[in-house]
């Protein structure tokens, strides 16, 4: 048996979805970290099932074109989880990702086309772009990143992927006793920041001194924040409109992607003013604003969110447009309420878990001529896609958004009508 430790030779034959690499020994499938398709290479197995080993390239023995030096001395075999091709050039780390995204359209929901990984202005080296940074603190206090598919904390003096107003605020750099979590936001584009600090015990304790100002929070088992000093969280601005985030809430965490998505969903949907548009999963309201603001006064933009801070930001943001109103509710209950609403246009941007076939359902039986589906995750996208196919909506186009970079995680936006849409818009008019 082939047990956790062992160390062989092999060929690496492609690229699998979450960062792994794919090889074959002795007719056992092996799951590599820390590869690129087409080396050859020594791994060490750190993980047995019945049916395949995960394991992570230790020596590189035959390299790819593709790949380079890690620029973080923390990416690397047994080191911090948080990056998985640290190794790979950005163009190569963009094609794997694409050919991730097609295998599992592929794959899921039969699906065969081509993928092109866009990539997100502002981060040509591919670091310092990551707006929200959770560190763990182990327990002495000290903070780092945790290692891949492991509660163990590797201590860090620095995330090189971290926004450069998160690497200010010093948090790498400064004891936390009696703090489980330390969660670090800066604004994009403002000089907001704030720091979310879970503690281990029912009380938090006296907190070291930040080296740039900040908001201070405190988050309680079950998610809720309250604040300890200064601001609730964020002012972020796209276009011309402010939002307002809370520290503990939802934002896209690359500073292009808000306005890289909005723009992207405005274009597939193209509302058009009086028409009535459903946006899913809303978070601070970013995309419900745009829509309000497309289909105007005589129009309305319906959001719906289960978190209630996200819910009072939406609220706040969206204040000015009366068009605009705001849902706090699980979305597949609140669909099942709005059964009988009619949509011209829906967006959604449901977390990992995906949409589920209830919401899928419930989505094509508002009957809107066009769907806007963005996805953090290509495996749940493609199985929500098939559902739509059975709901009678088709994938007329997709694109991909390298909104993670170093990170095997992508953006997809696709974008689904009615199979027959004459047919459709003919039903709704008769009802």
């Amino acid at each position: 048996m082939t047990r956790a430790g062992t160390e062989f030779e092999l060929t690496v034959d492609d690229v699998a979805h979450g960062g792994w690499c794919v090889g074959r020994h002795n007719g056992q499938v092996v799951f590599v970290r820390h590869a690129l398709p087409g080396e050859r290479v020594r791994v060490r197995v750190t993980e047995r099932t019945s049916n395949l080993l995960r394991a992570e390239a230790v020596e590189v023995l035959t390299a790819s074109p593709d790949r380079v030096e890690a620029p973080c001395r923390f990416a690397g075999p047994g080191a911090c989880g948080g990056c998985d091709w640290q190794h790979a050039t950005p163009g190569a780390q963009r094609l794997l990702k694409a050919r991730v995204v097609a295998d599992q359209l592929r794959r899921i929901a039969g699906i065969d086309r081509e993928v092109v990984v866009e990539e997100l202005p502002g981060t040509p080296d591919n670091l310092g772009w990551r707006t929200r940074v959770r560190f763990a603190v182990d327990a002495d206090g000290v903070p780092g990143l945790r290692r891949h598919r492991s509660h163990d904390i590797e201590p860090v003096d620095r995330c090189l992927i971290a926004h450069p107003g998160v690497t200010e605020l010093g948090v790498t750099e400064l004891p936390w006793p009696g703090v489980r979590e330390v969660e670090a936001v800066a604004a994009a584009e403002r000089a907001d920041r704030a720091v979310v600090v879970t503690p281990t015990g029912a009380k938090l304790g006296t907190l070291p001194e930040l080296k740039a100002s900040s908001a201070v929070l405190r988050r309680f088992k079950g998610g809720r924040v309250q604040q300890v000093r200064g601001r609730r969280g964020v002012r972020e601005i796209v276009g011309e409109r402010e939002f307002r985030v809370g520290a503990g809430g939802f934002w896209q965490v690359h500073p292009a992607a808000a306005r890289v998505f909005t723009e992207a969903i405005l274009a597939a949907l193209a509302p058009k003013p009086g028409e009535t548009a459903l946006d899913l999963y809303c978070g601070a309201g970013l995309f419900t604003a745009a829509l309000a603001e497309a289909v105007g006064p005589e129009g309305r933009a319906l959001g719906v969110e289960s978190g209630a801070e996200s819910v009072r930001d939406a609220r706040y943001n969206l204040r000015d447009l009366e068009q605009a109103r705001i849902e706090q509710h699980d979305v597949a209950a609140q669909m099942r309420e709005w059964a009988d609403v009619r949509a011209d246009v829906v967006a959604l941007d449901p977390p990992r878990a995906g949409a589920g076939a209830e919401v899928v359902r419930s989505i094509a039986g508002t009957r809107p001529r066009a769907v806007a589906y963005l996805s953090c995750d290509p495996a749940t996208l493609a199985r929500d896609l098939a559902e739509f196919d059975r709901s009678g909506y088709r994938l007329v186009d997709l694109r991909a958004f390298d909104a993670f970079p170093m990170t095997h995680h992508v953006e997809c936006l696709a974008v689904l009508e009615p199979v027959n849409p004459a047919r459709r818009h003919r039903e709704a008019r008769e009802q």
